[in-house]
């Protein structure tokens, strides 16, 4: 969560009446994290929100079961997302998983249709980085405008839907079981981020509140369980006439992160940039390198023996891997020595800049792959490290 917002009309004491000028009383919605001792917040319809009456979900994606019983021997892996059949629709219905532990979920989703129903995530928080397109993102909080190499919050139990814009899609999605949220290290007592974070409250973008809408939509989706159960509303869910709190989606582009720099290198933590249950979400963006005369820029060959080390490859050249491309995951496991490729520790040095950008994940739990994720592969990965 952020900061608090206050949107469109409220009255001056929560839980107290507001009525339209002909006396007409508005309905409270709390939206809360944590039971009650979270962050919330309160919104204000036109009609009772919560009346629905159940109905067959139509939409929703495939979740991944841990039901493979094939033996994955222990290895350091390179999947090629960008080599996945394109499985355009709605985003409702295009998300493709690709690894996953009871923590985190990765999938690769390329929606070319707006989503054609209202969706709430009830199993978790939706980060979405969107790696080329753009669009909408709707609810009753306002319009959420994204582009290209933002990252894109979606928080847990909020209706909303997607409008893509006409230019090719290409989403990573990390659907957090739990504890979304920024890092710790970058807050001060009064949750104020501090002067020497890497990024800022400025840096955030927030919704664009207009008032009440009606799309002529009456069907809510709502995946709870690793399920998904439909609802049919009575009237429209967007007809907010005001609200205020901290819980609502936001876009942080991942270029306005402020990247340290060291005399020599530093590790991954510095790169921090968001934290949910099991698992530290990083962001490697265009920077100077370490400037000691004989730094070696190059991360250094390591045992992480209580992560998995997973790094999706955004643009420009990665000076410790090689054959990666655009849309590569990377996943290098716990218990696997992992480093750079043969030659790269050696040539980095003198490098004075770095123009990679990808987002990178640790998480605690191993991550296990799907069918999708192995079909593929790269088979030779491992064994280019020589």
């Amino acid at each position: 969560m952020l900061d608090r917002m206050v949107a469109g009309v409220v009255p001056d004491k929560a839980h107290t009446a507001l009525r339209d000028g002909s006396g007409r009383l508005r309905h409270e919605e709390c939206l809360t994290r944590g039971g009650f001792d979270g962050p919330f917040t309160i919104m204000y319809h036109l009609e009772r929100p919560h009346p629905s009456v159940p109905v067959t979900a139509v939409h929703g994606w495939e979740i991944p079961a841990d039901t493979d019983d094939e033996p994955h021997p222990l290895a350091r892996r390179h999947y090629l997302s960008q080599e996945l059949g394109r499985r355009g629709g709605a985003a409702i219905d295009a998300r493709v998983p690709l690894l996953f532990n009871d923590d985190v979920v990765l999938s690769i989703l390329h929606p070319d249709e707006p989503d054609p129903v209202y969706f709430s995530n009830g199993d978790g928080d939706d980060l979405y980085f969107i790696l080329a397109g753009g669009g909408l993102l709707r609810s009753a909080l306002g319009d959420l405008p994204f582009a290209p190499h933002d990252y894109l919050f979606v928080p847990k139990g909020l209706p909303h839907r997607f409008i893509p814009d006409e230019q090719p899609q290409y989403w990573l999605s990390i659907e957090c079981a739990a504890n979304f949220g920024l890092v710790k290290q970058w807050r001060n007592e009064v949750g104020q981020l501090r002067m020497d974070a890497p990024y800022s409250h400025r840096d955030f973008r927030r919704p664009l509140f207009t008032g009440p809408r009606d799309e002529g939509l009456r069907e809510l989706v709502v995946k709870r369980s690793g399920a998904f159960h439909g609802f049919r509303l009575p009237h429209a869910p967007l007809d907010v006439v005001g609200w205020d709190g901290a819980v609502y989606p936001w876009v942080f582009p991942i270029l306005n992160f402020r990247p340290r720099v060291g005399l020599t290198h530093l590790p991954p933590t510095v790169h921090g940039t968001f934290a949910t249950r099991g698992a530290l979400i990083c962001s490697f963006v265009p920077r100077p390198l370490d400037f000691h005369p004989q730094a070696i820029p190059c991360p250094y060959p390591h045992t992480s023996v209580d992560c998995d080390e997973i790094i999706f490859y955004a643009g420009g050249n990665f000076t410790s891997r090689k054959g990666v491309g655009v849309g590569s995951f990377s996943h290098h496991p716990a218990g696997v020595i992992h480093g750079p490729h043969p030659g790269a520790y050696e040539e980095s040095i003198g490098a004075r800049a770095t123009d990679e950008l990808a987002v990178m994940l640790d998480t605690f739990a191993p991550l296990r792959a799907t069918k999708d994720a192995r079909s593929v592969e790269d088979p030779a990965y491992h064994a280019s490290f020589g």
